[in-house]
Order: C-alpha cells, then sequence, then structure tokens
C-alpha cells in the first residue's frame, strides 16, 4: 500500500471517529432546547411533604419541584409537570425516557450515582421512626427492629428506608412495602406495623397533620446516616445537568435558595456544606 493511499485511509478513520464521538455531546447539547421548545420539563416527584406535595387541586409543590421550577425557568424552560411515582420505579421511568429529571428526595448512593447523573446537593435531611406512643417495643434504630421477631416496619418501596431495614438484618417479611405516607400511618395506627420509617422532616410533617395523641416521633434514628438528593438526569443528559448546577450555584450563593428550601424546614448550610463526589463515594 502506498503511503499516500495509507494516510487518506488513516484520515477518514479518524473522521469517521470524530463524527461518533461527537453525535452523543450534540445530542445531549441539543436536550435543552428540547425543554425550551416543549415549554416544560417532566418531574418525578414522590408526593412526600415537604420534600414534594401536590395540593387537592393538582398544584405541585414542595422543597425539591420549587427549586426545580425556579432553575429551569432560569435556563428558559416555562414550567415543570410532575408525575408521582414510586421511589424505585423513578430511575427506571427515568432511563426510559417518561421524566427528564427526577426531583423527589431521591437520595445520592454509590449506586444511584452510576445509574444516573446527579446534580450538585439541593435536600439533605436524617431518618425517623413514626410509632406508637411510648415506644413499646423500644425501637430506637434498624438493628433494634431487625433484633425483634415480633416487629414490622413499613417503608417506601425502593426508598432509603427499605434499604437500611434490610442492610441491618430485618427479613424480607418484616418489612413491608407502603405506597404513601397516609397509607403509613394508618398500617401504623392499625398496628399492622409496628413503626414507619421516613426522613425527618416527612415524618414530622405526616404527624403533625395527623393529630394523633396515640403516635409519636422517634429522630433521629440510632446508627442511620445524613442523606442529601439533587435532581437527577439521565446519563448522556450531563450537558442539562451541568447547566442546571450552574444556575443552582447563582441560587445558593444569592441566597435565593434558602428563601426557597428554608420555609420547608430544610437547612441551605447542609446542603451547600458537601458535594456531589463525596456523596456519590460514601459507603
Amino acid at each position: 500500500m502506498k503511503l499516500r493511499d495509507f494516510m487518506a485511509m488513516a484520515a477518514g478513520a479518524t473522521a469517521l471517529m470524530a463524527v461518533a464521538a461527537a453525535t452523543p455531546a450534540a445530542a445531549d447539547e441539543n436536550k435543552l432546547e428540547e425543554l425550551k421548545e416543549q415549554g416544560f420539563a417532566r418531574i418525578a416527584i414522590a408526593n412526600e411533604p415537604p420534600f414534594t406535595a401536590v395540593g387537592a387541586d393538582g398544584k405541585v409543590s414542595g422543597a425539591a419541584p420549587d427549586v426545580a421550577r425556579e432553575i429551569f425557568k432560569r435556563l428558559g424552560v416555562a414550567d415543570v409537570v410532575a408525575s408521582i411515582s414510586e421511589y424505585g420505579a423513578m430511575i427506571p421511568g427515568l432511563q426510559a425516557g417518561r421524566h427528564d429529571a427526577i426531583t423527589a428526595g431521591l437520595f445520592m448512593k454509590p449506586e444511584r450515582c452510576a445509574a444516573v447523573a446527579y446534580s450538585q446537593p439541593i435536600l439533605c435531611d436524617a431518618e425517623a421512626f413514626a410509632l406508637k406512643k411510648g415506644n413499646p417495643l423500644g425501637l430506637k434504630s434498624y438493628k433494634d427492629i431487625a433484633d425483634n421477631p415480633d416487629a414490622k416496619i413499613g417503608a417506601p418501596g425502593g426508598g432509603t428506608e427499605e434499604k437500611l431495614a434490610l442492610e441491618a438484618g430485618v427479613p424480607r417479611d418484616r418489612v413491608i412495602v407502603v405506597p404513601d405516607g397516609q397509607s403509613g400511618l394508618k398500617m401504623l395506627q392499625d398496628g399492622r406495623i409496628d413503626v414507619y420509617s421516613l426522613p425527618v422532616l416527612s415524618i414530622n410533617d405526616l404527624v403533625s397533620k395527623a393529630y394523633d395523641p396515640n403516635v409519636e416521633v422517634l429522630a433521629p434514628v440510632e446508627g442511620a446516616p445524613v442523606y442529601c438528593d439533587g435532581a437527577a438526569f439521565r446519563k448522556g443528559d450531563e450537558a442539562l445537568r451541568d447547566a442546571f448546577d450552574v444556575e443552582l450555584a447563582k441560587l445558593k450563593e444569592s441566597g435565593e435558595f434558602a428563601k426557597i428550601i428554608e420555609p420547608y424546614g430544610f437547612s441551605a448550610k447542609a446542603a451547600m456544606s458537601t458535594t456531589r463526589e463525596k456523596l456519590c463515594a460514601a459507603k
């Protein structure tokens, strides 16, 4: 083969490789433009106040959607449209293209970080238990539940609390998956479970609205970590995530971030004290 022919083939191969490499990036860059043209971003939420909430009129609120709505607005996307999903179904729904982002208190963990592209931290919280008054079984940790063969715990399917209970050694048949907070509280009141677990703010909101003197809150749960969430995007939508992060950083720096989340009980300082990189590396 002549040198000239070899050089031509090499140049052609290089050009093809450049096109192939550029294609995903181009598709990635186009995502924000698609959302601008669409006029809204589709977000997955869990209807778990104060993280997320849906009013009787269908209006979506809560700390996570409020932050997302403001950031998307600054990016030129007029509004957000939410759909309620169980935590375990959120990432598959995102990957299947049913959502453009998850803004639902989906706490960062290494396995989730491997599946989605998280923004920088937004909402941080610890774990709590709702129990019968007086905590008759003396449950202060997930290990206490595991060690008591009569104790049953209710938790959101696919959520952090279900995972923490199973990791602590609670048998699968004593970890009861419940669809929402109201169902979990009712199961506790009816004696079908002995404890219902959610983040501190969610449990406090749920119990305060129940006006039931026979239910109390234990917080934080002994031995349980503090977690932070972020908005989650599809792998391949990193340019959209990065644009979101730029506006999130501006919100934090200006003080607007604190004004949005702190009325819901969250700490802006907590979210600003850590990073996605640290949270995704934590075991």
